[in-house]
């Protein structure tokens, strides 16, 4: 698992509100089962890699990038410790390819056809920030699918289950069939690498446990 973090301890105010900058309801669920306090708020933000980024700095950059554009917002100060906002997000990687949401039936379709019967890696950026200090950690699981036939595709696209989901899949759903094994994160795979979160959430005094 690769990890990039700052050590930074910010000294919080008590009556600090923690912010989840994402719309997933997955990310809101793995939140909430670590029974941390805290609001929702989903942000526009573009999300275009650029030309020759490397995927790691790509999903580090996506997650710092909704951190700030929340940020801004709710209008928190630079220099405000009273707002933590918590903005992740996730990709599907093959060597430098990164695989995204699917567009429709066939592109999913291209995208299981290489993710079967072989491994890929799923990394989730975090992003801490309070006031104007991002703090950010990069968590890597490696997954291996199985065999996948056509007819299986067709059936998990009709659920609608993937439609949504960077990969084309969701490994807390159907798609767990396809799962040969996995070296990492669980929690990664699904959206949200739960013991980076319970560190950084540590750093600044916000953790539950």
């Amino acid at each position: 698992m690769l990890t990039c973090h700052t050590t930074e301890v910010i000294n919080m105010s008590t009556d600090t509100q923690l912010v989840l900058a994402s719309a997933s309801p997955r990310r809101k669920q793995l939140l909430a089962d670590m029974g941390v306090n805290f609001t929702v708020h989903a942000t526009q933000t573009d999300e275009s890699r650029r030309e020759a980024e490397a995927p790691e700095d790509f999903v580090v950059r996506l997650a710092r990038d909704k951190a700030k554009q929340a940020s801004a917002d709710l209008g928190v100060d630079a220099g405000a410790n009273n707002t933590a906002i918590l903005a992740a997000d996730t990709i599907v990687v093959q060597g430098e390819k990164v695989f995204g949401k699917p567009s429709d039936y066939d592109h999913a379709q291209r995208i299981w056809n290489a993710l079967a019967a072989n491994t890929h890696h799923v990394m989730t950026a975090v992003c801490l920030l309070v006031g104007d200090k991002p703090q950010v950690r990069l968590s890597t699981t490696q997954v291996e699918f199985g065999a996948i036939t056509e007819a299986q595709m067709q059936r998990y696209w009709q659920s609608g289950e993937p439609q949504d989901k960077a990969g084309a899949y969701g490994i807390q759903g159907l798609a767990s069939a396809w799962v040969k094994q996995i070296n990492g994160s669980y929690s990664n795979v699904v959206g949200l690498p739960l013991r980076d979160v319970n560190q950084l959430l540590t750093d600044v005094h916000l953790n539950w446990l």
